[in-house]
């Protein structure tokens, strides 16, 4: 399916509205990946995206770092370089990196650090406590230059980490919805945290409405409305909306067209709609 034969829009991204989610890939040979990864990486330029991007309407961008290539950021910040002024980035970094790196990188407009953990991790007793040292440390780093934490884990780590979440001294943003699956509804016990923290909690969780196919399985993704609805219910300032493009292991079976014109039936009204494509992006990532 090629970027410009994806459907109908049913509506365009207002005027300032940012891509607050996606990734680009560049030539294996200029920008080698990891092995053993759980997807091949695609070849997504960023002309390729940014074509997309126009079709949409989208005037801001906030790319962010695919975990096939590790913590060298190289590929992404290039693409940065190139867009300029009306991007934001999310990078991966070791939490002890240079402060002058992090100085580097806040130039170029990055404004937070991944989390990231394999969203199909099957539960492991234990790993929570593994990954709290990464997380003070760069909750404490972040904090120092006003960046924000941005969590990619599985829905069962995402409940194992509330309290943790709560604790943190930073802004975080949570990818694919905390991935929380769609098939145990509204009523799980970890979506119910994430809608208490984000309605009483300090006001610093922001969550992702990015890709809903990880987590849901129904035509449509019929399943997921819901869930989506409640987090939009619970606190429409903290929500937000990305294309997860390209879609890697998922590019087959779903279009960015269709993602998009689903975040129309999720936020029908203009109004709420400014708000998770213009205004909350917009005092996030500083725009």
């Amino acid at each position: 399916m090629s970027l410009h034969d994806e459907g109908t829009l049913d509506f365009q991204a207002p005027p300032l509205g940012c891509d607050a989610h996606f990734h680009v890939f560049g030539p294996a040979d200029r920008y080698p990946h990891g092995t053993g990864l759980r997807y091949a990486p695609p070849l997504a330029p960023l002309d390729e995206y940014l074509a997309l991007a126009r079709k949409l309407g989208f005037e801001r961008f906030v790319f962010v770092q695919p975990s096939a290539y590790g913590r060298d950021n190289a590929c992404m910040l290039d693409a940065m370089r190139v867009v300029g002024a009306k991007c934001r980035g999310i990078v991966d970094v070791d939490e002890d990196v240079p402060d002058a790196e992090l100085e580097r990188l806040h130039q170029l407009g990055v404004r937070g650090v991944r989390i990231n953990v394999s969203p199909v991790k099957p539960p492991e007793s234990g790993f929570a406590a593994k990954l709290l040292p990464r997380i003070e440390r760069l909750n404490a780093r972040c904090a120092e230059i006003g960046w924000h934490l941005d969590f990619l884990t599985p829905g069962w780590l995402t409940s194992e980490l509330m309290g943790t979440l709560k604790q943190l001294k930073v802004d975080f943003t949570l990818a694919h919805m905390g991935m929380f699956l769609a098939r145990e509804g509204v009523a799980q016990p970890g979506f119910q945290q994430l809608l208490e923290l984000l309605k009483h909690g300090e006001r610093r969780c922001r969550v992702k409405l990015t890709g809903v196919y990880r987590m849901a399985v129904a035509p449509g993704f019929a399943d997921a409305a819901p869930m989506t609805r409640a987090l939009i219910e619970a606190a429409p300032d903290r929500v937000i909306w990305g294309s997860d493009y390209p879609h890697l292991s998922f590019a087959d079976k779903v279009g960015s067209v269709e993602l998009f014109n689903l975040l129309g039936k999720w936020a029908p009204d203009d109004a709420t709609r400014r708000k998770i494509l213009v205004e909350n992006p917009q005092r996030l990532f500083g725009f």
